[in-house]
């Protein structure tokens, strides 16, 4: 049996928000701490049977990053319950939340190019 690491530093800034964000993994190509500006953690609570989550960004991350973040956390939820469940209804209702969060993502970012 093999053992992986994953590992995050967090710089904060005097008020205790993150200003830097670093990650490293065992099973990564690359072999140095790479850059994020954001992480979103989710641990399920065998205790309790709930999720602890554990979301942070740094202020340089735009609103739409932001927004795309948390779609391609949706997506890969959506595909994560198929593989592991099989619920083809649970997968395409999440996938087509994500369809509706692009299309109102990129109209409101049209609204604002203009």
């Amino acid at each position: 049996m093999k053992n992986s690491e994953i590992k995050f530093i967090v710089q904060l800034d005097d008020n205790n928000l993150p200003k830097a964000i670093q990650w490293d993994a065992t099973d990564k190509e690359a072999e140095r701490m790479e850059s994020t500006k954001s992480i979103s953690l989710n641990v399920w609570d065998n205790l309790n049977h709930n999720t602890l989550r554990i979301d942070l960004w740094t202020d340089d991350m735009s609103v739409v990053e932001m927004k795309r973040f948390y779609i391609d956390i949706l997506g890969g939820m959506a595909q994560t319950i198929l593989n592991s469940t099989g619920d083809e209804f649970m997968a395409e209702e999440m996938k087509d939340l994500c369809d509706r969060l692009v299309r109102h993502v990129n109209e409101e970012n049209k609204k604002m190019s203009k």
